[in-house]
């Protein structure tokens, strides 16, 4: 192993427990972060504003205000399919935040003017123009949306650790910017036909194909997570920039096959954008698995150094095994015990990624600290589960 609190022939026999839950790591000045948070408010909250009465200054009072309100689904439904599939090692909550807002108020306000001022520069600046929809909007929109997991690599990098985390925060980006965009287009539909063309926008764009823009952007979000775990720095500038170039050559083709058969969209949906979503929900599930799988392999050390025993590590790589690990810790200590098993098990995630980048070479002395730490906390954590009933299952499951 590189760096690390595991050497070759120590911890031969289980570490003896910390005596104390190890002081958090250190953090940013809370001035510093409490500016930073202020700053990113106002910019966003001016953002916003801006974008609400752009819209209420075309469609009205009353279809801004209904296009908000059925704009939501797209929320309720987008938002927590991408917090589902980032359970095994969540994000910090911080991060998710800025990247949805970030779609939703920067990169909306930004389209709002590039798309024209593009359209205007092609000659083709009258609404719903072809050349607009499929030349400049998909480069425009898919620029801004990938800007978000981007930005987050610059200044956060330590807190992306693969394909996951990247698809994650550029879905979320691409959610705020579609819930936005979808109010535009919900307005426009009530201002122009009323109740009749508010509902048939709503159920083509809103219930029928809400997931168009995360799975155009998850694609610079994977070129962001391969740049963020890669060693050579020519992966680490072109993986984006790729990523970002296929977003745009699907956005282009999906408004290019809309163009086309305007007057079949029924088919589109069923030969086209089906498949395409099913590619997308299989992407995610295939990159959730991969996670699980990353997580055992980083802890399976662990448990050869004694840190850890090889049912915990087969537990805490199984999502359906720790929800059950979660209940029988609720069902046998209440509240409290459930506690302690979620945070056992959300530093165990932490620590399967720490380590993914200690073998990596990004060895420092804050992340071997890091690294000693969460082994304490977890060592801590775990003293009231050892030798009952929740790790004999994983021995009658054959797990050992």
């Amino acid at each position: 192993m590189t760096g690390g609190a595991m050497h070759p022939g120590r911890h031969a026999t289980a570490p003896a427990p910390a005596t104390g839950i190890p002081p958090a790591m250190a953090r940013r000045p809370a001035l510093r972060r409490w500016l930073l948070v202020a700053a990113l408010t106002v910019v966003f909250g001016l953002c916003g504003l801006l974008m609400l009465a752009l819209v209420g200054a075309t469609a009205g009072v009353t279809g801004t205000v209904l296009g908000a309100v059925l704009s939501v689904v797209v929320v309720g439904i987008v938002v927590p399919v991408f917090l589902w599939v980032d359970r095994f090692e969540s994000e910090p909550t911080g991060m998710l935040l800025f990247a949805f807002l970030w779609g939703a108020c920067v990169a909306t306000l930004g389209a709002a003017f590039l798309n024209d001022l593009g359209g205007y520069l092609l000659g083709a600046g009258e609404e719903g123009n072809p050349l607009v929809a499929v030349g400049v909007a998909p480069v425009v929109e898919e620029t801004l949306k990938g800007l978000a997991p981007v930005l987050l690599l610059l200044f956060r990098r330590r807190e992306i650790d693969g394909i996951l985390d990247g698809m994650v925060y550029a879905g979320l980006a691409a959610c705020g910017f579609a819930f936005v965009e979808d109010i535009l287009y919900l307005a426009n539909g009530y201002a122009d036909a009323g109740e009749k063309g508010l509902f048939g926008v709503f159920v083509v764009r809103v219930l029928m194909s809400p997931f168009a823009h995360p799975m155009f952007t998850i694609c610079t979000g994977i070129g962001v997570g391969v740049a963020a775990t890669a060693r050579k720095p020519l992966v680490r500038w072109t993986a984006p920039l790729l990523g970002w170039v296929c977003a745009i050559t699907l956005h282009s083709l999906w408004n290019a096959a809309a163009v086309i058969s305007s007057g079949g969209w029924l088919l589109l949906y069923v030969v086209v954008q089906v498949p395409l979503f099913l590619a997308f929900a299989g992407l995610l599930l295939w990159a959730r698995r991969r996670e699980a799988s990353l997580i055992g392999a980083q802890l399976s050390p662990y448990a050869d150094h004694g840190w850890l025993t090889h049912a915990e590590v087969a537990m805490l790589s199984s999502m359906p095994e720790r929800r059950y690990a979660r209940a029988w810790a609720f069902a046998h200590g209440g509240a409290e015990s459930k506690k302690q098993m979620h945070e056992f098990q959300d530093a165990a995630s932490e620590l399967a990624m720490l380590r993914a980048r200690l073998n990596r070479g990004q060895v420092d002395d804050r992340a071997l600290a890091e690294e000693r730490g969460l082994l304490d906390l977890m060592s801590v954590r775990r003293q009231q589960f050892l030798g009952t009933a929740i790790y004999r299952k994983f021995e009658v499951l054959g797990h050992l």
